[in-house]
């Protein structure tokens, strides 16, 4: 890796469905190549039924550690987030976000090795109503002031439309602002779904919206990529226990 600093990225893959409703999961992986990120955060991310896994493919494909966070089980298949990185990994902790008579939602919450200065990244995929999202940011704004200090990434599909919504501005006052990129829908972009907040913000050199042809065909969405000032070198998760669903009501409860 050339770079001094390190790269990240945001996307939402639509399982592996293109804009042309083919299910093509090898445009997903040269999307990826394309990106030449060091830490990725994936979206809509399936174990189908059919056997495929699509994680595991695109992890045999990058040759990155890859970190499951599964939310959704349908029709026999896994369904949810999952991370790819070329770091050491120090810990995992996956965070339930769900909200009742709402899809299943959830975030990866992993600290990273980056040359001996360790760093924080959460992936999540937040839900489609407002309400809804105004709980999962008020649990994530609880884990994240809960812990020790470390340089910190949020990045996800956050699902808000609006640019002046309750949960941004939330974000923004812990993390400081970040540019609102539109990444949705692939083809003509418009809406800025796909976001991404550094702490502490110094850190944070650049934000790029990945608009290649191939990924404007591969998702729906096109990912979202950004450089730090951190240099990172590079194995086995330590798992840290699952936070349950009540943990994370009274969580929300307390806020």
């Amino acid at each position: 890796m050339a770079r001094d600093g390190i790269r990240v990225a945001s996307y939402n893959t639509h399982g592996g469905i293109g804009r042309d409703g083919h299910f093509v999961p090898k445009r997903i992986a040269d999307v990826l190549k394309e990106l030449d990120a060091d830490v990725i955060a994936l979206q809509e991310v399936e174990n189908r039924a059919t056997g495929f896994d699509m994680l595991a493919y695109l992890k045999g494909e990058t040759g990155f550690e890859a970190i499951a966070g599964p939310t959704l089980l349908r029709r026999g298949a896994d369904y949810g987030n999952g991370l790819l990185t070329r770091f050491k990994t120090l810990s995992v902790q996956r965070i339930n976000l769900c909200v009742e008579r709402c899809e299943p939602r959830g975030a990866i919450d992993v600290e990273l090795d980056c040359s001996g200065t360790p760093m924080r990244v959460l992936a999540t995929h937040l839900g489609l109503r407002p309400a809804e999202r105004r709980e999962q940011i008020q649990r994530l704004l609880r884990v994240l002031e809960g812990d020790r200090p470390l340089p910190t990434v949020l990045m996800g599909d956050i699902n808000e439309w609006f640019l002046w919504g309750r949960p941004l501005r939330w974000l923004h006052k812990h993390f400081e602002e970040t540019r609102a990129l539109a990444t949705f829908p692939s083809r003509y972009p418009v809406f800025a779904l796909d976001r991404l907040w550094v702490k502490p913000r110094t850190l944070l050199r650049d934000m790029q919206v990945h608009a290649t042809p191939l990924a404007r065909v591969a998702s729906d969405h096109l990912p979202l990529t950004a450089e730090l000032s951190l240099t990172c070198g590079g194995s086995e998760p330590v798992l840290r226990d699952e936070i349950s669903a009540d943990e994370s009501r009274a969580t929300a409860n307390s806020a």
